[in-house]
Order: structure tokens, then C-alpha cells, then sequence
């Protein structure tokens, strides 16, 4: 029995024939493997044994070669379902104050994708008094988690976009528990790769409690990091959110590390940690970055 690749099967063959005088002009060859080709485009098996000079060996190797293209075919037609192959996907995760929006900015910027935060959706339904935006401001004023049920079908709805199939998307701290990405799969929601920011928690203290947003811009300050400007207008508009008191947070990581490693588990296949905190500096996390992404961008599309 012959143990090998199908390629290496049909180039035997085909030596075979040359040695035995009964090779075709290469016109010829290429005319019946165009037939052949366009037969399994019809769904119609091809029948390769004038290919390959023998009855019994065309239609077994038709056979394999019929059924290797509709799987095809098949496989195509499910990417196309979820989205074009070459459109990346990707889940960035971290605890609060992890350097997300700061990897976000960058990762839109060398891939061109749609950046989708739950937290911003969720914070323009608080700010303009949904039903909704009740409900979830209750839950963020604590620093805890908004429930699945909240958000779930607002990312579903966001993914199906037409721009964001085009463009891919990169999900900012979503999901963030277990239930969230078994909830994600069962959507048919994939992702090439999972980024996993690490930072011990007093540092994410350190950059949460100094924190200041001006609510005129937007705009969100660093009494240590990033000082806002030397405008005693500015400086006295600024907000210290009720989620980025030591308590809040505290709360919040409590609530994080809970979550984290079922996450992990989950996105195993495809998950990549990067160290948030690194002494190599700020270029060197987002290089390191922008690499892990296009490395498990890479071996996905292997798969």
C-alpha cells in the first residue's frame, strides 16, 4: 500500500506514464484537468481516469479529490457567514487601569479595526437615562460587573455591522466572565487571538486613583502620569469618578481575578499574556504587542 501525500501519490503516477511512453503533450494534460476542475465546481464527481491513464486510480483519486473540494466549499461558506477571513479579530483583556485604551489606540491605528467597548456603550446609555443605563448605572457606581444580560445582545448586534465584518473588530474587555464567552461561541462570535494584559494590582491602584476626567472634553488626566494643564478652569471641572476610588477598585479586581482564569481557559488555543508593566518601556509593550497579534492572526488563518 502506498503511504504518502496525495501529491507525492500523483506524481508516481505520472512518472509512471512518462516511463512507460504514454505521457500526453502538457496542453492536453492541463485541457482535461480544466474539465475535471469545472466538473467539481458543478458538484459532479470528476472522473480522472483519463488523467491519470488508469480507470481504477482516476475514480479513487476523483473521489478524494471531489469530496477535499466541496469541504472546501463548505468551509468557505461558513467564514463567509462569520465574517471575511482576512479581517482580524481580536480580544484585548486587562484589569482597570491595565494600559488597555493606551494597546487600543495603537491596535486600531496598525490594523485598521473597529474598536468595540462595552463600557463606552454602556456609559452613553447611562448618560443619556435609558432603561438600560439605570439599570447598569447601579452596578458601575458600585465598581461591580454589569450582568450579561445587559450587554450581550448590544455586542451581538454591534459585530453583525457591516463595517465591522468588512474591517474585523477588536473587543475591549469583553467578555470578561466564563459565561460571557461561552455566550460569545454560541453566537458563532470567534476570535483569532486573545491578549491578556498583566499588571500587579497595588500598580493598578497607583494609576486608577490618580485618575481625573474633565466631562467638557472628555478627557481623562493623571495627577502623577499625566497632570492636567496649568488652567485653574480645567482643574476645577475635573471629576474624580466614583469608579476610581481605592474602594471601587478594590472591588472591581476582586471581581476580575474571580473571572480571569475561567476566561483564560476558554480562550487557551488563542490566548497570548503580555506583561503591562514591563521595565522594557512603553515602545517595547506596544511592539510586543502589535507581534503577539500578528502571530496568532498568522496561526489562525494556518487552521
Amino acid at each position: 500500500m502506498f503511504r504518502g501525500s496525495f501529491a507525492r501519490l500523483a506524481a508516481r503516477v505520472a512518472a509512471r506514464r512518462t516511463a512507460s511512453g504514454r505521457a500526453q503533450n502538457i496542453a492536453s494534460r492541463n485541457a482535461r484537468r480544466m474539465m475535471c476542475n469545472e466538473a467539481a465546481k458543478f458538484g459532479k464527481r470528476p472522473n480522472l481516469g483519463m488523467f491519470f491513464g488508469s480507470a481504477a486510480a482516476g475514480g479513487v483519486i476523483g473521489y478524494f479529490l471531489y469530496n477535499q473540494f466541496n469541504k472546501g466549499n463548505t468551509a468557505a461558506a461558513t467564514s463567509a457567514a462569520s465574517g471575511p477571513k482576512g479581517a482580524p479579530k481580536i480580544i484585548i483583556s486587562g484589569a482597570p487601569g491595565s494600559g488597555k485604551g493606551t494597546q487600543c489606540e495603537n491596535i486600531v491605528r496598525k490594523f485598521g479595526v473597529v474598536h468595540i467597548s462595552t463600557g463606552d456603550i454602556l456609559r452613553e446609555h447611562v448618560k443619556g437615562g435609558t432603561d438600560l443605563g439605570k439599570q447598569a448605572k447601579e452596578f458601575m457606581s458600585k465598581g461591580e460587573l454589569v450582568p450579561d444580560e445587559l450587554v450581550i445582545s448590544m455586542v451581538k448586534a454591534k459585530l453583525s455591522e457591516p463595517e465591522v465584518q468588512k474591517k474585523g473588530w477588536l473587543l475591549d474587555g469583553f467578555p470578561r466572565t466564563p459565561a460571557q464567552a461561552q455566550a460569545l461561541a454560541a453566537a458563532g462570535v470567534t476570535a483569532d487571538v486573545f491578549l491578556q494584559l498583566e499588571v500587579p494590582d497595588e500598580v493598578l491602584v497607583e494609576r486608577i486613583c490618580g485618575r481625573r476626567t474633565d466631562p467638557v472634553t472628555g478627557k481623562i488626566y493623571h495627577l502623577k502620569f499625566n497632570p492636567p494643564p496649568a488652567d485653574a478652569t480645567v482643574q476645577g471641572r475635573l471629576v474624580h469618578r466614583a469608579d476610581d476610588t481605592e474602594e471601587a477598585l478594590r472591588t472591581r479586581l476582586v471581581a476580575y481575578h474571580k473571572n480571569v482564569n475561567g476566561i483564560l481557559d476558554f480562550y487557551k488555543d488563542i490566548s497570548v499574556t503580555v506583561n503591562g508593566h514591563s521595565n522594557g518601556g512603553f515602545k517595547e509593550n506596544v511592539a510586543r504587542v502589535q507581534r503577539e497579534i500578528e502571530d496568532g492572526i498568522d496561526q489562525s488563518r494556518q487552521h
